[in-house]
C-alpha cells in the first residue's frame, strides 16, 4: 500500500477528558464518575470519559424524544436531512487527519488503514444515506375497493444504537446515518473502552448542522447505561452490533418490551480455497482475511478450508508470509497489523493457541505475544491440522488467528463451512464460475465473496444468520429497518 504524506504527518493526539452529548451540550455525569481510556500501543491511559448514569442515559432518551416529538429533524423534508448528512461527510473528510489520530490511538488501528477504511467508509455511508434520505417514499396499492390505498414510509421515533469496540466509526455510522436518514433521533452507547471517535462525530454531526437532542451520546459501563437504554420505555428500536451472547439478552430484553431490533453478532466466517484456485492471488485474500482489524473482525476469515492437493503448498506459503506481516505501533506509516483493543483480549488469544497445542496441533506461524512499548501485540498465528470439533475451530477467537484444514470434495467443505452456530459472513476462491454461483447459494451467511475477501460498500447489504443475528445493515435494507410502513385507505364512495 503507497502511504502519502498526510499519513505519514499524523501523531499522537493530546485529548482532553471529556463528557456526555446530551441536547446539544457537553455535560458531566450525574455521579461525577470517569473511565480511564488506554491507548493498546503503549497501555498507557491518554484521557478519561465521563461514565454515565442511569438517570444520564434517561436524559439523553427524554432529549430524543422532544426532538423527535416536535419534528425538529422528522419533519425535516428528506432533501434537507439529505444536505445536513452530505455536510457530515464533507466534515468526515476535511477531518481526517484528526478523527485518524483519535481512532489509531483509542482502538490500535494502523493510520496507513485508518484513512482508507474507517474515514472513507464513514464518509461515503453518510452520502449513500443521504441519498436514500431522498428516495424514500410509500407506494399506491391497486385494490378492489372503491378506494384510493396508499403507503408511507414514516421514522420509528428515538433508536437506542449499541457498539461495539472494534470498529467504532464504521459501526455507529452504519446505524446513525441510515437512522437520521429516515428521520428518526438516536441515543448511541459506544463501546466503555472505545468512545473517543463517537464523541469526536457528535462534533461533526453538530457543525454539520444536526439539531440539539437529535443525536445523543452516553459513555460508560454496558451493564449500567447499556441496560437501561435496553429497558428504558422511551427507546422505539434497538440496534446492536456485538457478541452473540450479550445480542441474546439484548434481543431478549427488547422482546419483553416489543422493540424492534436490529442484531449484528458473532462471526467465525470460513475461507474455502478450491484446487482450481489461484494460489498467489487466495494467499493475499486469506492473509487479509484473518489480520485484517488485528483478526478483531466478526466478518474476518479464521477458518481456512483448503482442497488436499493444495493443502501442504498452502501451509508452506503461509508459514514463510505471514512472519513476513508488519506488525507494530499503528502511527508508524509501515504497519499493517497493530495492537489488540485491549490485554483482556490478547489473553483470549493465548488461551486458544494453548488449547491447540494441547491438541498436538502444529503452529505454522506465531503463537505469541509480541513485547513492543508495552502494547497489547499478539503475533498473527497460523494453526493446522486441528479436529472440527474443537473449541479452536468452533469458537470466535477475535484475534489474528487462523485455522487451517484440509476436505476433499466440494459437499465437505460446504459442511465444514456451515459447521459451526455462526453464519455472519463466508467466502471461496476457484476459477469456476459455475462453482462459484453454485457454492454461495449453499453457504450459510448474510454475505459471501469470491476471489477475494472483506469486499464492503454502503451500497451492499450485510448481516447474519444463525447465531450471527438477523436484520440488515448498510443498502436501501437498512433504511428500510429504521423505519415503518403506514397504509392510508381513502373511500371513494
Amino acid at each position: 500500500m503507497t502511504v502519502t504524506d498526510d499519513t505519514v504527518s499524523i501523531t499522537r493526539p493530546h485529548i482532553t477528558d471529556r463528557q456526555l452529548f446530551i441536547d446539544g451540550q457537553w455535560r458531566e455525569s450525574v455521579s461525577s464518575a470517569r473511565t480511564n481510556i488506554v491507548d493498546p500501543s503503549t497501555g498507557q491511559v491518554v484521557t478519561s470519559v465521563a461514565e454515565a448514569t442511569a438517570e444520564d442515559l434517561d436524559s439523553a432518551v427524554r432529549a430524543a424524544r422532544a426532538a423527535f416529538d416536535d419534528g425538529r429533524w422528522s419533519a425535516l423534508p428528506g432533501r434537507e436531512r439529505a444536505r445536513i448528512l452530505n455536510r457530515v461527510a464533507e466534515l468526515v473528510r476535511e477531518r481526517a487527519d484528526e478523527i485518524i489520530a483519535v481512532e489509531s490511538v483509542n482502538v490500535g488501528k494502523p493510520v496507513s488503514l485508518c484513512r482508507p477504511v474507517d474515514v472513507l467508509t464513514t464518509a461515503e455511508q453518510y452520502e449513500y444515506c443521504a441519498a436514500l434520505a431522498q428516495t424514500a417514499s410509500g407506494s399506491n396499492r391497486e385494490t378492489p375497493l372503491n378506494a384510493h390505498a396508499y403507503t408511507r414510509r414514516e421514522p420509528l421515533g428515538v433508536v437506542g444504537a449499541i457498539t461495539p469496540f472494534n470498529f467504532p466509526l464504521i459501526l455507529s455510522s452504519s446505524k446513525i446515518a441510515p437512522a437520521l436518514a429516515a428521520g428518526n433521533t438516536v441515543v448511541h452507547k459506544p463501546a466503555e473502552d472505545t468512545p473517543l471517535s463517537a464523541l469526536l462525530m457528535a462534533e461533526i454531526l453538530t457543525e454539520a448542522g444536526v439539531p440539539a437532542g437529535v443525536v445523543n451520546v452516553v459513555t460508560g459501563k454496558g451493564s449500567t447505561v447499556g441496560e437501561a437504554l435496553l429497558q428504558h420505555q422511551g427507546i422505539d428500536k434497538i440496534a446492536f452490533t456485538g457478541s452473540t451472547a450479550i445480542g441474546r439478552h439484548a434481543a431478549s430484553v427488547a422482546g419483553e418490551n416489543l422493540k424492534p431490533v436490529t442484531m449484528e453478532l458473532g462471526g467465525n466466517a470460513a475461507h474455502i480455497v478450491f484446487e482450481d484456485a489461484d494460489v498467489e492471488k487466495a494467499i493475499g485474500a486469506i492473509i487479509k482475511g484473518f489480520v485484517f482489524n488485528t483478526g478483531q473482525f466478526c466478518m474476518g476469515g479464521p477458518r481456512l478450508l483448503v482442497a488436499r492437493p493444495l493443502y501442504e503448498t498452502v501451509l508452506g506459503i503461509l508459514g514463510q508470509a505471514v512472519p513476513g506481516v508488519p506488525v507494530g505501533d499503528p502511527f508508524d506509516p509501515n504497519t499493517v497489523v497493530g495492537p489488540m483493543a485491549a490485554d483482556k483480549h490478547v489473553r483470549k488469544v493465548e488461551e486458544y493457541v494453548q488449547i491447540a497445542r494441547g491438541e498436538n496441533a502444529r503452529i505454522i506461524a506465531g503463537g505469541e505475544r509480541l513485547d513492543l512499548n508495552g502494547g497489547y501485540y499478539y503475533k498473527p498465528t497460523v494453526i493446522a491440522d486441528l479436529d472440527n470439533s474443537s473449541r479452536v475451530v468452533q469458537e470466535e477467537i477475535f484475534g489474528p488467528v487462523l485455522t487451517v484444514q484440509p476436505f476433499d470434495t466440494e459437499d465437505e467443505a460446504i459442511a465444514l463451512a456451515n459447521g459451526t452456530e455462526y453464519g455472519l459472513a463466508a467466502g471461496l476462491q476457484t476459477g469456476d464460475v459455475a462453482r462459484a454461483h453454485r457454492v454461495a447459494a449453499r453457504l450459510q451467511a448474510g454475505i459471501v465473496w469470491v476471489n477475494d475477501w472483506a469486499m464492503l460498500d454502503p451500497a451492499v447489504p450485510f448481516g447474519g444468520v444463525k447465531n450471527s443475528g438477523f436484520g440488515r445493515e448498510y443498502g436501501p435494507e437498512a433504511l428500510e429497518s429504521y423505519s415503518k410502513v403506514k397504509s392510508v385507505v381513502i373511500s371513494l364512495t
